[in-house]
């Protein structure tokens, strides 16, 4: 069974449906790349799915571990390089919303970092990644 449809509307916009939800997400091309910013770009998807691949599987091992990860929030910058136009870096900095003790805290980070977006991504692709504990 497929994954997704994706249609182009036009306009570098294009709308791509999740078959067994039916949820869209639309996507514009980024102003520097002749686009109107309306929406994420494709590369803004690939950056923000490696913070969601993190949080979910970070979310699926806490829960194991009785550590409440609600609340936590991943801030993403997504740095472009050219010749070739590429993602060169995907900087995310999480702010974890809840105190742990240092064995749940690299647990915790350790299933982020090797979440399966993190091992999918070109080797060349800088990572870089920050935890904020609360004290």
């Amino acid at each position: 069974m497929a994954t997704s449809q994706v249609v182009y509307e036009g306009e570098l916009r294009t709308i791509a449906t999740h078959i067994f939800s039916n949820s869209s997400i639309i996507t514009d091309a980024p102003l520097d790349n002749h686009g109107k910013a309306e929406a994420f770009s494709p590369t803004d998807l690939v950056a923000t799915a490696l913070a969601s691949c993190m949080l979910t599987v970070m979310g699926i091992k806490a829960r194991d571990m009785h550590y409440n990860l609600n609340g936590t929030k991943a801030t993403v910058t997504k740095i472009m390089a050219s010749d070739p136009r590429r993602i060169a870096e995907v900087r995310i900095t999480l702010q974890l919303a809840q105190p742990a003790d240092v064995k749940t805290q690299k647990i915790i980070e350790n299933t982020g970092r090797t979440c399966p977006v993190a091992k999918s991504l070109h080797p060349d692709l800088i990572q870089n990644i920050t935890f904020n504990w609360p004290a």
